[in-house]
């Protein structure tokens, strides 16, 4: 159920080109509409769905002389979704490459080095989709 609940909240583009950038420090609903391309309809739900699952938090912001309006930041919950995002762009350098550089490169702070997603048994050994991955379902009747 869990993963059927989050593709419900993360299944369209827009939901994570939303997240994708709040993390990268945008957080006003013109300038994510302006960098996701979303229309505004489809912008003004995805940003009321991402606060209500708790990935953005709305804050009030006001400029001189203008009236105070919302903006978004990633919450805990929002930061916890960059492997996921780091876990896509992979995947598009993989199996999407062509002569573009990727719009987004993820890089370790302290080193500058190319962060990526990688699956780690509690074991500690790093696992390959192909290397004894297993997957168990608990199915819906079976509870």
């Amino acid at each position: 159920m869990a993963v059927t609940e989050a593709l419900s909240l993360f299944g369209d583009r827009w939901v994570l080109l939303v997240v994708r950038e709040a993390a990268l420090g945008v957080r006003r609903f013109t300038d994510l509409q302006q960098t996701t391309g979303a229309p505004r309809t489809v912008l003004a739900d995805r940003l009321r769905r991402l606060v209500a699952a708790g990935v953005l938090e709305q804050r009030e912001y006001v400029l001189p002389g203008a009236r105070p309006r919302p903006e978004y930041v990633l919450t805990p919950a929002g930061r916890d979704l960059l492997p996921v995002l780091a876990a896509f762009s992979d995947w598009a350098a993989r199996h999407l490459a062509d002569d573009r550089p990727p719009d987004v490169t993820y890089r370790h702070a302290g080193c500058g080095g190319h962060v990526g997603a990688h699956l780690v048994c509690d074991c500690g050994a790093e696992i390959t989709p192909g290397d004894q991955l297993v997957a168990s379902v608990l199915r819906e009747g079976a509870r």
